[in-house]
């Protein structure tokens, strides 16, 4: 039996599992289980992987991705710039376990935005500076694209939502939501900026996929703007993992 997780804390819900367990499924994938391990502390990582010696991948989420990396026997060049690990392969040699670390969120993001990107998308607001801005500030420098990091309280670097003028709106196409507003249940909640300044020329990208149009989504829409929600990122991210596990 080959087995494949998902290392965390809290997990109430998967997107992983519930993908990885329909795909054995369905592709008649026999001998293969995916499993949750929640874990609070990192450092029950070793322990974890000596009670499950048929353990050949993990996913990682929050908020083991930066504290995961010391475990690691290497790091692949994406994730080492990025400084953030969401996939683990496992191999064993000589009965000594060699972990190398990912990060497929970088992957996923750029998979799915660079269809949509129009001349006009050379500079891009990122709302939120928390983990998962990592991979997508790794993506805009990879692309060339010139961003600014919004954020609620002061940070060097970043300018607050209250300094987002007009001006900026219109010189800056491309919206990325990076932060949990406007997730399931707190479906209200947006960055707030003025989206009547917001037309056809834009385009606002939420990594939150719960609910599938958040109201940061739908404002931007209502003003002509082209919107994109996180789920493709989901897939596109989980169907690299399973490259890497297999390769």
């Amino acid at each position: 039996m080959k087995t494949y997780g998902l290392i965390g804390y809290p997990l109430s819900h998967s997107f992983s599992k519930k993908y990885f367990t329909e795909k054995f499924l369905n592709e008649g994938i026999a001998d293969h289980q995916y499993e949750l391990f929640p874990i609070e502390d990192i450092q029950s990582l070793p322990d974890l992987l000596k009670e499950n010696p048929s353990l050949c991948g993990l996913n990682v989420t929050i908020p083991h991705k930066v504290s995961v990396l010391c475990y690691l026997n290497e790091v692949d060049e994406a994730a080492e710039q990025i400084g953030a690990v969401n996939c683990i392969s496992i191999k064993s040699f000589e009965n000594e376990n060699y972990l190398k670390g990912y990060n497929t969120d970088a992957y996923g993001f750029e998979a799915s935005l660079s269809p949509l990107l129009g001349p006009q998308h050379t500079k891009a607001l990122v709302f939120g500076d928390g983990g998962a801005a990592k991979a997508v500030k790794y993506v805009l420098e990879k692309l060339n694209i010139e961003y600014r990091i919004v954020v609620r309280k002061p940070v060097e670097g970043a300018i607050l939502y209250n300094e987002v003028t007009p001006g900026i709106l219109a010189s800056y196409k491309l919206l990325i939501n990076t932060t949990p507003l406007g997730m399931s249940p707190n479906i209200d909640t947006f960055p707030p900026i003025d989206y009547s300044q917001l037309g056809p020329e834009h385009l606002a990208y939420d990594l939150v996929y719960n609910p599938l149009e958040t109201s940061f989504l739908a404002k931007a829409a209502e003003g002509g703007a082209a919107i994109k929600n996180g789920l493709e990122m989901l897939y596109k991210q989980a169907e690299k993992a399973w490259a890497i596990w297999n390769k």
